[in-house]
C-alpha cells in the first residue's frame, strides 16, 4: 500500500523529480508508481487512496509515535529521563532542538505527505459513489485537521500565547501538489487561520462520518478531536459540549481496569480513533522508545510515582520504572479515549459552571473509581488536571497542557533549569531543510 500511494505523496511540500533517460528503451514506468492523472480515476481508485492517507498518518513519525514522543519530551519537568543514545531526543528533552534535528523534520515531512494524500482524495470527490461521498470527505477532512492541529501546536506558538491572529502557525496547503514550483513556496498562514481550517474540517467530518465505521475515524471521533481544540483555545463550553457528544453516543465504555484499556492486540471499548498496528504494518515507535523490551529509553522517575494516591491502580501500570502502556511491539496506538472525553468535560463544566451530560464531580469520578480511587466530595481545577496528568500520563497530552494553564518544564541539567510556558525553546523548529527550499517560511524564535 505504502509503494501505491507514493506518487500521491509527498515529503512536506516536495515531489521529486522523475530520473531522465538517454535512451528511451530504458524509459519504463516504474510498476510500484502511478501517475498522479492515472491513479484516481474511479470511486475505488479515491476510496483506496483514502486507506493510503490513513496509511501516512499511521506512520511512526507521525501518530505512530513522534507526534507523542516529541510532545512529551519537550514537557517534561523531571517526572522520567531519557536515557538513551540517539542525540535528537536528547535536543528535545534538554529543549535545544536544532534546526536540522531529523525527528523533527520527519514529523513535518510525513505530516505534510499524509495531508498531500488527503487532499487528493477530496480533489477528486466527485468520482466517488454518492452513497460512499459525504463518508469519504468527512474521513479525509478528519486526517487533515488532526495532522494540521498536530503541527500547529508543535510548530507554532500556542493559541494563549501572544495573538493567534498574527503569530505564524504552519502553511495551510489545502489542494494536491504534484510538481513543485515558485507558486508552492507558501508562507506561513497564521496560527488562528490554521484553527479555523481545522475546526471546519472536523465540524463537516463529524456532520458526515457515520456513527459506526469500523476501526476508521467515526462521527464521535471527529468531535472527540473538536474537544480537544477547543479545550486549547480556552472555548470550554464548546470543549464540553463536543465531549458530550461523544459520551453521549452511547457507543464506548470504559475499560474494566486501566490496564485493560492499553489491551495490547485489539481496540478496546474506550478506544473513540485508534492507528491500527499489525506485523504486516505500521509501526509503534512509543513501543520502541518506552517499553523496557525495546530500547527502554524512557525512564520513569520517583517525582512521577509520588503524584499517585495511595491505591491507584495506574500507580501499578509499570515495570520497575517503564510505563507498560506501550509494552506491546505491534499494539495499536490510541489516538482518543473516552476517558479523555469525561475528562475533558468535567473541565470545561467545571470551568462555566455548567453541567452538560453531568456534573464535573460525577465525571471525575467515573474516572477515578476505574483507577481503583474512593470518590471526591468535592472537585476542584487542580483535582482534574491532577486527573488529567496521570491519566493521560505518556500520550502526548502533556505540553498542550502545560502551555494552555501556563505551567513550566524544565531541563534535565543538574540543576535543572526552569522553561516557561511561552518559552520559545518549547516550540519546533521549522527544520531548516523546508527553508532551504522555501525561503517564504519564516523560522520560530530563537532559532538561526
Amino acid at each position: 500500500m505504502k509503494n501505491i500511494f507514493r506518487s500521491l505523496a509527498m515529503a512536506g511540500l516536495l515531489l521529486a523529480a522523475p530520473l531522465a533517460g538517454c535512451n528511451d528503451k530504458l524509459d519504463i514506468e516504474p510498476v510500484n508508481d502511478i501517475p498522479g492523472e492515472n491513479a484516481l480515476l474511479t470511486s475505488a481508485d479515491v476510496q483506496a487512496a483514502l486507506v493510503g492517507a490513513y496509511d501516512a498518518t499511521s506512520s511512526n513519525r507521525v501518530y505512530g509515535g513522534y507526534v507523542q514522543f516529541i510532545s512529551e519530551l519537550l514537557a517534561d519537568d523531571g517526572d522520567f529521563e531519557f536515557v538513551g543514545t540517539f542525540v535528537q531526543p536528547r535536543e528535545t528533552q534538554f529543549k535545544a532542538v536544532l534546526t536540522n534535528n531529523s525527528f523533527v523534520s520527519a514529523t513535518w515531512n510525513d505530516s505534510y505527505r499524509a495531508i498531500n494524500i488527503a487532499n487528493n482524495v477530496l480533489a477528486n470527490l466527485d468520482k466517488v459513489s454518492e452513497v460512499e461521498r459525504k463518508r469519504v470527505e468527512g474521513e479525509a477532512r478528519f486526517l487533515r485537521a488532526s495532522l494540521y492541529f498536530e503541527l500547529v501546536r508543535l510548530y507554532g506558538r500556542a493559541w494563549n500565547d501572544g495573538n493567534p491572529q498574527t503569530n505564524p502557525g504552519v502553511p495551510l496547503v489545502l489542494t494536491p501538489t504534484v510538481a513543485f514550483s515558485a507558486a508552492d513556496k507558501v508562507a506561513r498562514n497564521t496560527v488562528a487561520e490554521v484553527y479555523a481550517q481545522v475546526i471546519t474540517d472536523l465540524s463537516t467530518a463529524e456532520a458526515n462520518i457515520a456513527a459506526s465505521n469500523g476501526f476508521f475515524a467515526t462521527k464521535a471521533a471527529a468531535a472527540g478531536m473538536l474537544a480537544r481544540v477547543y479545550l486549547q483555545q480556552g472555548r470550554f463550553a464548546e470543549a464540553a459540549s463536543a465531549a458530550n457528544r461523544v459520551i453521549a453516543s452511547n457507543r464506548y465504555s470504559l475499560a474494566p481496569s486501566y490496564a485493560e484499556a492499553f489491551e495490547p492486540t485489539a481496540n478496546t471499548s474506550e478506544d473513540v480513533f485508534a492507528i491500527q498496528i499489525t506485523q504486516q504494518d505500521g509501526l509503534n515507535d512509543l513501543n520502541t522508545y518506552f517499553s523496557p523490551t525495546q530500547r527502554g529509553d524512557i525512564e520513569v522517575s520517583d517525582q512521577h510515582f509520588e503524584r499517585y494516591e495511595a491505591g491507584d491502580e495506574r500507580a501499578d501500570f509499570f515495570d520497575d520504572v517503564y510505563t507498560l502502556k506501550f509494552d506491546q511491539q505491534y499494539g495499536n496506538i490510541r489516538i482518543l479515549r473516552l476517558a479523555e472525553m469525561y475528562l475533558i468535560r468535567a473541565e470545561g463544566n467545571l470551568r462555566t459552571g455548567g453541567t452538560v451530560g453531568a456534573t464535573p464531580l460525577a465525571d471525575i469520578n467515573t474516572v477515578r473509581e476505574r483507577a481503583g480511587l474512593p470518590d471526591l466530595t468535592s472537585v476542584t481545577l487542580a483535582d482534574i488536571l491532577k486527573e488529567r496528568r496521570l491519566e493521560l500520563s505518556f500520550e502526548g497530552a502533556r505540553l498542550h497542557d502545560l502551555k494552555r494553564n501556563q505551567e513550566q518544564a524544565t531541563t534535565p541539567d543538574s540543576p535543572p533549569v526552569i522553561i516557561p510556558w511561552n518559552s520559545p525553546r518549547l516550540v519546533l523548529p521549522i527544520p531548516q531543510r523546508e527553508r532551504d527550499v522555501n525561503p517564504n517560511l519564516v523560522q520560530n524564535p530563537g532559532y538561526n
